[in-house]
C-alpha cells in the first residue's frame, strides 16, 4: 500500500505546480493593484466593482442569456438523439456514438471558419444566430454522450413493468425513462452552459467580435489590454458562477433521487 502512495505524490506535486499555483496567482491579481511589487501590494475590491459597470454587466446577461438558448436547443436535440441511439441495438449504437465524436477529432478553429463560409454567403454572419449556429454545433456531443452513457446503464425491466401496469408511452418516458436519465442530463446541462458562457473563439470569429462574452471580455484583458488585475477579477467571478451552478444541479439531482 505503501508503494501505490509514493506514486500518488509526483501527480500532487504536479496539481500543485499547474493548478493551486496558477489559481493563487490569479487571485491574487484580482484582489491587488496593478503595478505592484511583491514588497508593496495593495489589496483592493475596485476590480470586482468595475464589474458592475454597464458595460460589463451587458456582456455578463449576453453570455448567460446565449448560454441559456444553447443549453435549451442543446438538450433538445441531444436527449432526441441520445434517445433513437440507446433504442439501437450495442453495435450500432457504438458507430453512432462514433459518429457524434469524428467532428470533435477535427480542429475546433477549423470547424468553426468551415460555418463561416456557410453562414457568410447567406448573410447570417456577426448576429446571434450565427454565434449560437456555432456554439450548438461545437457542443452537443457534450450533451448527448452523458445522457446517451445514462439511458444505455437504463434498467430497461422498469419500461416493461410502466407498461405492464397500465401505463401509456407518455407516461411511461416521463415517469421512468427520463427520471432515469437524469443524472446524464444534467451533466450535460453544465458542460454545454458552461462551455457556452466561457468560449471566446465562437464569438470572436462567427460574431465578428460584436457579440463579447465572458471568455471574450478574459481574453481581451490579459492579451490586448493587459489588464491582468480586471481579467483575473473576471475570472474569479466566472469561477464562482461554474461553482455555484454545479452545486445547485448536484442539489436537483439529489432531489430527484430522494
Amino acid at each position: 500500500m505503501r508503494h501505490y502512495k509514493n506514486l500518488v505524490k509526483p501527480y500532487l506535486v504536479w496539481s500543485f505546480v499547474v493548478i493551486l499555483v496558477p489559481l493563487f496567482m490569479i487571485f491574487l491579481y484580482a484582489v491587488t493593484n496593478s503595478g505592484n511589487s511583491l514588497i508593496n501590494i495593495q489589496f483592493t475590491f475596485e476590480n470586482f466593482l468595475k464589474f458592475t459597470e454597464p458595460v460589463y454587466l451587458e456582456v455578463f446577461i449576453t453570455s448567460i442569456r446565449l448560454g441559456i438558448i444553447t443549453v435549451g436547443i442543446c438538450l433538445v436535440m441531444g436527449y432526441t438523439m441520445a434517445y433513437i441511439i440507446s433504442r439501437c441495438k450495442e453495435k450500432v449504437q457504438g458507430f453512432l456514438i462514433l459518429l457524434v465524436t469524428i467532428p470533435m477529432w477535427i480542429n475546433m478553429i477549423i470547424r468553426i471558419y468551415a460555418w463561416k463560409s456557410i453562414l457568410e454567403p447567406l448573410g447570417l454572419m456577426y448576429t446571434d444566430f450565427a454565434v449560437m449556429v456555432g456554439q450548438i454545433c461545437e457542443f452537443l456531443p457534450f450533451m448527448i454522450i452523458p445522457i446517451h452513457t445514462s439511458l444505455s446503464k437504463m434498467d430497461k425491466s422498469f419500461v416493461e413493468a410502466s407498461y405492464d401496469l397500465g401505463a401509456n408511452p407518455i407516461q411511461t418516458f416521463f415517469k421512468i425513462t427520463f427520471k432515469l436519465s437524469i443524472p446524464g442530463v444534467l451533466n450535460g446541462v453544465i458542460m454545454v452552459f458552461l462551455l457556452s458562457i466561457s468560449t471566446f473563439m465562437i464569438p470572436q470569429i462567427l460574431g465578428g467580435g460584436q457579440y463579447m462574452l465572458i471568455g471574450n471580455l478574459i481574453e481581451k484583458q490579459f492579451v490586448e489590454i493587459g489588464d491582468w488585475n480586471f481579467g483575473s477579477a473576471v475570472s474569479l467571478v466566472l469561477a464562482i458562477i461554474i461553482l455555484v451552478s454545479i452545486r445547485w444541479m448536484k442539489k436537483i439531482d439529489k432531489g430527484e433521487n430522494s
